[in-house]
């Protein structure tokens, strides 16, 4: 098969999730156009040692619903979210991938960790046991490529295989990437997005040792406040998120449901420091600016940013600066709103889930909220924030933006297709 001409227009076909919200895209859209909270006390293991007591886990989810249980065990947890995700955004999709179209389907999902419990596990049989009783799955449950390995064995994607570990920023790195794939005439399918399951005693011990995680245990649905003043750090999430993104003629040509069109990436580095992004948003502020030109699109046209704010101090300012500086004068009249307060930072996932609920927001015209925002932080003042309800709104384009531990800064823009 020959590949199609470069510049290829990308479209986004499918979508599937598995989070915090709700097992698949109709029960995660629910819960955050209502402004819920999945933050609780932790209940995948015993917290009582951690000063994190709170996460928000994803509940009820059953690899068997999703897969065969004897492949679902040579599996880790968030490889298990991955494919189920993509299962169900290639169903949403309604596309068949047999024979030669598998050549040309491919993933590139990134996770920030990868197979955490697996290391714990293992840590603790070689301190007590010796090397000799490790697991031989040991390493291929670890590795954080497995999530796309699984994917594609699962599918029998033979394209495109990849993942991107760039921390928080994973998700939307592994969208961009994917989609330049297919525009340079790579691959004609590809499913893109991050999965991660880190809400373990280790998880969330080091992310207590850099006290970046909230410990409002008390209260923990009001946990997760991007924004607010009284914000104390993040709450840790866990999930998939999968964009299907295809070839624009060839969705078109099968008349295939487009849910919008991914029109633009930009990439950076902040060159700063190891866990704080650069206060000045200079370098964040360039890649989306980069998106946007790629996009072929103004700031006054952005109808929409799904923010990156995780609920940390010195994140949230950061990114008010970064979007005064990308916007401009737009920033004022610009909806904001981070969706991480309802569905907890889900590290690599991020990208994706956010994804997810960005392109549901332009396909339904409601903008899910920012809930927890009751004092709003005057250093996160200058964009209109949707603050704890959702809003209607015409969404032309979207942006979702993803930013790293490392500096690294990942930026997508989307918009409507209705000229496809």
């Amino acid at each position: 098969m020959s590949a199609p001409p470069l510049d290829q227009r990308v479209a986004v076909t499918g979508l599937g999730v598995v989070s915090p919200l709700g097992i698949g895209v109709d029960a995660t859209w629910a819960g955050a156009t209502a402004g819920v909270s999945a933050a609780g006390p932790i209940t995948l293991y015993d917290p009582s040692e951690t000063h994190t007591t709170i996460a928000c886990e994803v509940k009820d989810f059953e690899p068997g619903d999703h897969m065969p249980s004897r492949i679902a065990r040579r599996m880790e947890r968030f490889a298990q979210f991955g494919v189920a995700a993509a299962r169900m955004a290639l169903e949403d999709a309604g596309l068949s991938l047999d024979g030669a179209a598998r050549d040309r389907a491919g993933a590139i999902v990134g996770s920030g960790i990868g197979g955490l419990r697996s290391f714990e596990v293992q840590s603790e049989i070689m301190a007590e046991r010796g090397p000799t009783r490790l697991s031989p799955l040991f390493i291929p449950l670890m590795i954080a490529n497995m999530g796309a390995a699984q994917i594609s064995m699962e599918l029998g994607l033979r394209g495109p295989l990849s993942c991107v570990c760039t921390a928080c920023a994973s998700g939307n790195h592994a969208i961009g990437d994917a989609a330049a794939a297919i525009r340079r005439g790579d691959a004609d399918v590809m499913f893109a997005g991050g999965a991660e399951a880190t809400i373990t005693q280790i998880g969330i011990g080091a992310f207590n040792a850099m006290r970046a995680l909230s410990t409002r245990n008390d209260d923990p649905e009001a946990a997760s406040r991007p924004f607010d003043a009284d914000r104390d750090g993040f709450v840790m999430g866990e999930g998939a998120g999968l964009l299907l993104l295809e070839r624009m003629d060839q969705a078109v040509a099968r008349d295939a449901e487009i849910y919008c069109e991914l029109v633009g990436y930009g990439a950076t580095g902040d060159a700063h420091h190891l866990t704080e992004p650069d206060p000045t948003g200079e370098a964040p502020a360039r890649a989306m600016t980069m998106a946007l030109e790629r996009a072929g699109v103004t700031p006054e046209e952005v109808g929409y940013v799904n923010a990156h704010a995780t609920a940390t101090p010195v994140g949230d300012t950061s990114e008010l600066a970064v979007l005064r500086m990308a916007l401009g004068d737009a920033a004022a009249t610009t909806p904001v709103s981070s969706t991480k307060s309802m569905h907890g930072h889900c590290l690599g996932a991020a990208g994706g889930i956010e994804g997810v609920l960005t392109v549901k927001a332009m396909k339904e015209g409601l903008i899910p909220p920012t809930i927890n925002l009751d004092n709003l932080d005057p250093d996160c003042e200058g964009v209109d924030h949707v603050a704890n309800e959702a809003r209607p709104a015409t969404v032309d384009v979207a942006v979702s933006n993803g930013f790293g531990f490392g500096g690294h800064n990942a930026v997508i823009v989307m918009r409507r297709a209705e000229d496809a």
